[in-house]
């Protein structure tokens, strides 16, 4: 259950985006002043159409943007009170931050145990076994398959592989791009369930891009709701998935007849002070 939000701004914020503007190309504007907090410990997620920016924005973090001639162009991105605005991908990771990319992104070629060991390859110390076990711990199929290549796993298991991949990093951060995507409804409450309990149980922050919002608003303790570039909504995942708005626009179904934050008074008066 989502905390009240006294409690959520109480709390330390790990990570602060403040007012940012991202541009591909030199050109394409594609983040328009975003502004958001995400507090030590916690789950927040990031939930809005195709082409909001929602992905951009885990981008800008992970230092990916350099990747597709994207850059930070104004504003700032602060983890843990230090400056992080376009950096490489590696010193991200280095300072805490693992991106779990949209796709999953495993190496098809290499099996489980050499994927999970490559997550680990900014590490020094001699504990990359110990947490091997750990990721089986929770994903008790990737055990079974452990010396089988990744890419004859289901999308379901490459999914966990991928999380794993992402543990075996040891960061204070993790950011999950869609990791719903493609998967049944029965795996993606699985794989949700597991993404709470590594949270509560080795204390690792998340910032979650999902188009699920029911599912993600249930996980998360905090949400905000982006439009093209900018926050359209935030609130509590209770306040959230109790606003008459949000149960229209994303928790009655599909994207068929989805609407658009625009055509709302309150997004309208909200936007002049943008």
């Amino acid at each position: 259950m989502a905390e009240p939000a006294q409690a959520i701004e109480a709390k330390e914020s790990i990570l602060s985006i403040n007012n940012i503007e991202v541009v591909y190309d030199d050109v394409i504007l594609v983040l328009r002043g975003i502004s958001l907090e995400v507090p030590k410990g916690e789950i927040v997620t990031l939930l809005g159409p195709n082409g909001a920016g929602k992905s951009t924005t885990l981008k800008a973090v992970s230092g990916l943007l350099q990747t597709e001639d994207g850059e930070v162009t104004k504003g700032s991105i602060h983890f843990k009170g230090e400056s992080i605005g376009n950096r490489a991908p590696d010193e991200i990771v280095r300072r805490g931050i693992f991106q779990v990319m949209e796709g999953r992104r495993i190496i098809e070629d290499m099996n489980v145990i050499e994927n999970l060991r490559l997550g680990a390859y900014t590490r020094r110390d001699k504990g990359i076994k110990d947490d091997i076990e750990k990721v089986f711990h929770y994903f008790p199929r990737l055990r079974e398959r452990r010396t089988g290549l990744a890419g004859y796993l289901s999308g379901g298991e490459q999914q966990m592989l991928a999380i794993g991949r992402a543990v075996m990093a040891r960061p204070e951060m993790i950011l999950l791009d869609e990791p719903s995507m493609g998967l049944s409804p029965l795996l993606v409450k699985e794989v949700f369930n597991i993404i709470r309990s590594i949270n509560q149980e080795q204390g690792i922050t998340m910032l979650l891009v999902e188009q699920n919002a029911n599912m993600a608003l249930h996980c998360a303790s905090y949400g905000y709701v982006m439009e093209s570039g900018k926050i359209a909504l935030d609130g509590t995942g209770e306040e959230l998935l109790n606003n008459e708005d949000m149960k229209e626009f994303y928790l009655s179904g599909g994207d068929k007849d989805r609407k658009s934050f625009k055509n709302l008074k309150s997004y309208k008066r909200r936007k002049r002070w943008m």
